[in-house]
């Protein structure tokens, strides 16, 4: 299994609608970015994600799993990008915040920190444990 995080605008698509959506899942679609779309291209069914709420939030909110590998995005009209489907798995017990990570010297090599602007990124699995301790929830 790899670890991701994906960013959402709460404003846009919250961790409420991902949950609305139940066992469905919703495709993450709307990426445009060559860097973000590989690194969906890579995921696989059953992989796990951060469930980040970006702008004004910025913090990890919740896990998703993906339950449909990369497939071409209907709201893409040029045919570029795809997109995969994921499914909310479970809240963070204690959302974790950008800051919390910033100030977390173990996390200082993270995308999240080096790349603020990519909206999907891997997380080595020493990160992902980390991040799950410090929101309070189970990793599995």
């Amino acid at each position: 299994m790899n670890y991701w995080l994906m960013k959402s605008e709460p404003g846009t698509w919250s961790w409420d609608d991902q949950v609305k959506k139940g066992k469905e899942g919703e495709g993450w679609d709307g990426v445009r970015n060559y860097q973000a779309s590989n690194n969906m291209k890579a995921m696989k069914i059953g992989d796990r994600c951060f469930f980040y709420h970006s702008v004004n939030e910025k913090q990890i909110v919740g896990i998703v799993e993906v339950i449909e590998e990369y497939h071409p995005d209907p709201t893409d009209a040029s045919g570029r990008f795809g997109m995969v489907t994921v499914m909310a798995v479970k809240p963070f017990e204690k959302p974790v915040t950008l800051a919390e990570i910033k100030a977390e010297p173990k996390l200082a090599e993270l995308s999240l920190i080096k790349q603020s602007r990519l909206s999907v990124m891997p997380i080595d699995k020493a990160s992902w444990k980390l991040i799950c301790k410090m929101g309070q929830t189970d990793p599995a």
